[in-house]
């Protein structure tokens, strides 16, 4: 696959720059609260994209798919923002990484709600092992809390994987930048009801903080998001870029220690490692060694 075709390099640029995110997120949210670092961190990226997009002239959506575009900007960027940040408060980076990473199978999932598509036994079982995964990461952590940060990450995971089909269908029309772009305008917009205290509290941030919204708005959205869509757009389905999102948990926890010294949670380790195996069941089923045929 010429190299200016395949998807590959632009998922793993996305998947560099979200594992950054989950840590600068945490280093944040020590001085912003949860919604404005939200505002703050999309402004920065929307300033970006508007410059690329007068640069490059780009063309405005029709009307008849701007609900698609509203839609797309609030699963995957004002609601999901706000529901993210809200889990990384309670949440290490290493542990809120592996909860996202339960979003490829949610995107299979919904494709088949959505598109018919078939899953095969073995991947239902893989399905049931993320989900032991899951509680056990709940249970070593102290418990079902339903209404904490392990929660938020769920609800953020599925949000992704909502995002992840609208951008799969918003690019058979539009490019990559325009779906991107457009979508994170529209949630730009939602998110500025927080402008004000946004504005109060980067008053009196110190200057580092500065530069973790700077890095959060233009590298962990604004790249990263149109190389998404970008991916989406050149792979023959989602599923094959969402797998990518299994690599997140182990580039979270090195730059987690790296970055801001978080101790890696048993409960991560236990809990993890049983998500990340079901996950790559589901992925990778079909490379499994067929049974011997009987005589």
């Amino acid at each position: 696959m010429p190299h200016a075709k395949s998807y590959h390099p632009y998922a793993a640029v996305t998947i560099l720059f979200w594992s950054m995110a989950f840590v600068f997120t945490r280093l944040a949210l020590q001085y912003f609260t949860v919604y404005s670092l939200g505002v703050l961190r999309y402004i920065t990226a929307s300033a970006v994209l508007v410059i690329v997009a007068v640069v490059t002239r780009m063309k405005l959506p029709k009307l008849r798919d701007l609900p698609w575009f509203l839609l797309s900007g609030a699963a995957g960027f004002a609601i999901y923002m706000v529901v993210f940040n809200l889990g990384s408060q309670s949440v290490s980076a290493s542990t809120g990484s592996v909860i996202l990473a339960t979003t490829p199978i949610l995107t299979a999932l919904l494709a088949r709600a959505v598109y018919g598509e078939k899953l095969k036994p073995l991947q239902y079982g893989a399905i049931g092992l993320s989900f032991i995964g899951v509680v056990v990461l709940t249970v070593l952590r102290g418990g079902f809390t339903f209404g904490g940060g392990l929660t938020y990450m769920f609800a953020s995971a599925f949000l992704v994987a909502v995002y992840n089909l609208l951008q799969r269908r918003l690019t058979r029309t539009y490019t990559a930048f325009q779906s991107t772009a457009v979508s994170i305008f529209l949630g730009t917009l939602m998110l500025c009801v927080f402008l004000p205290g946004a504005v109060t509290e980067l008053r009196a941030a110190p200057p580092i903080q500065y530069l973790y919204v700077l890095i959060l708005g233009v590298f962990s959205s604004a790249v990263a998001y149109c190389a998404w869509t970008k991916a989406l757009s050149l792979a023959a389905n989602t599923s094959s870029v969402s797998n990518y999102m299994f690599i997140t948990p182990f580039l979270t926890t090195l730059l987690g220690l790296w970055i801001a010294g978080e101790a890696v949670e048993l409960s991560t380790v236990i809990g993890g490692a049983l998500i990340i195996l079901g996950l790559l069941l589901f992925r990778f089923v079909d490379r499994l060694p067929a049974g011997r045929p009987r005589a």
